[in-house]
């Protein structure tokens, strides 16, 4: 249990790396980065993805491509385990729940990033929202409501 949730973490650390540019190992549109097990159980987890670009990220493969006119990214382990699917959304795709309670609890705030994450059959909701002092980070792994996961003072980031 320990070691899935220091994987989670660092997952969810690489999704927000998503929404950023990231620097790493890239393969430069081909997949000589990734690992033979890596290719072969992504061409089994996704058979019709297109523009695949594969990274060297810590200890995972990221792997990024289209699929159903979707960018995606997934994370693989070098022995071609999928660790997870992470893709950004809108907020008209979130459970309604979780729209609600958004709307209604952070009526200050703008949704700056937001994304969902899947890993071992369950899904993880992550928004940034900002206002013109705050940037938080919520997370939701229940579809029910929200967890604050991170905030910060935007005085605090210029330091």
């Amino acid at each position: 249990m320990k070691k899935m949730i220091l994987s989670l973490a660092a997952v969810i650390t690489m999704g927000f790396s998503v929404l950023a540019n990231g620097n790493g190992n890239v393969a430069n549109g081909n997949d000589n980065v990734a690992t033979q097990q890596a290719r072969d159980a992504f061409k089994k987890d996704f058979t019709t993805a297109s523009n695949i670009r594969w990274e060297q990220k810590n200890n995972f493969l990221k792997a990024t491509f289209s699929l159903n006119g979707q960018i995606l990214t997934a994370y693989y382990f070098p022995n071609g385990d999928l660790q997870a699917v992470v893709r950004n959304i809108t907020s008209d795709q979130l459970p309604l729940n979780l729209l609600t309670s958004l709307r209604r609890d952070y009526t200050a705030y703008w949704i700056t990033d937001l994304f969902e994450i899947s890993s071992n059959g369950e899904t993880t909701y992550y928004v940034s929202i900002e206002n013109s002092d705050k940037k938080i980070v919520l997370k939701s792994d229940d579809i029910s409501s929200w967890d604050v996961y991170s905030k910060q003072r935007k005085t605090d980031e210029a330091q």
